[in-house]
């Protein structure tokens, strides 16, 4: 767990916009030192700047694109390099892929299992050791609403993000009586840009959405209750509950009425206002 924030390290994996870029601002107002990691450095420097100035944060950006396999090492390496012990990991970069079967590009698919899952697991376990001979220290990684179930259309994705939750509540029994907390975020739809690059960007129109904000305010609430995972939104917390009362296969059919990807020639005529 954490005690104290101030004049601690945090780092931030996905941190030039959305929810990574709303850890850093909530995280640097509460006094700690920022690790900011994503491919977009210009991003990342403007909201380093910003915080340096807001809260006086110490933040080093690193460009890496993690959903290449060596990344996750150098990035740990370079922070040791620096003699940084870091309190607080927060694993945040995905990205989701959508769409039916002959559309899906398996290349891009193969890249989302490298991020979502294999840069996930490394980062953590070349951090957690560290925490657990210190004996403090939090790690939060981001999984999905969409970990609770199987998800048509988005098979791959809702999978990765399937043992995103499963990993972090086996490491969180692991590690909660050594003093360190791992935790699962599971938000709904959020208004960033994983829509965008998903390639559905009219999924927001549509689905009851929050706000970045909303979403890490709620994570470090339960962060602090030292819990295992956290759903954000009381719907979408009730959306996870609703799906172990049905079985498997209603579920499963259910998912395609409301994960369907438009087509091309649809668009036009779904994206009218109704």
């Amino acid at each position: 767990m954490i005690e104290i924030y101030a004049d601690r390290w945090a780092l931030i994996t996905g941190a030039s916009t959305g929810i990574g870029a709303e850890f850093a601002r909530l995280l640097a107002a509460r006094g700690m030192h920022l690790i900011l990691v994503a491919r977009r450095g210009e991003l990342m420097n403007e909201l380093a700047e910003d915080l340096h100035t807001r809260h006086g944060a110490k933040c080093k950006v690193i460009v890496s694109d993690l959903s290449d396999p060596q990344q996750a090492k150098r990035v740990i390496d370079e922070v040791d390099s620096q003699d940084i012990s870091i309190e607080l990991l927060v694993n945040n970069a995905g990205f989701g892929v959508v769409g039916d079967i002959q559309s899906i590009d398996p290349a891009r698919v193969a890249k989302m299992i490298r991020l979502n899952i294999g840069t996930l697991s490394e980062m953590t376990y070349r951090v957690l050791p560290g925490m657990l001979e210190r004996g403090h220290g939090a790690i939060i990684n981001v999984s999905s609403v969409a970990g609770f179930q199987p998800v048509a259309y988005m098979a791959a994705y809702s999978a990765s993000k399937a043992y995103g939750l499963h990993f972090s509540e086996a490491l969180w029994a692991e590690a909660r009586d050594r003093g360190v907390t791992v935790m699962a975020l599971c938000p709904g739809v959020t208004r960033t840009e994983f829509f965008q690059r998903a390639g559905v960007p009219n999924w927001l129109k549509k689905q009851r959405s929050q706000s970045p904000g909303q979403v890490v305010r709620r994570a470090m609430k339960a962060l602090e209750k030292r819990r295992p995972y956290v759903v954000s939104g009381w719907y979408n917390y009730l959306r996870s509950l609703a799906v172990r009362l049905a079985t498997r296969r209603m579920v499963v059919t259910e998912s395609m009425k409301y994960f369907r990807p438009f087509r091309k020639n649809d668009e036009s005529e779904n994206d009218q206002p109704k």
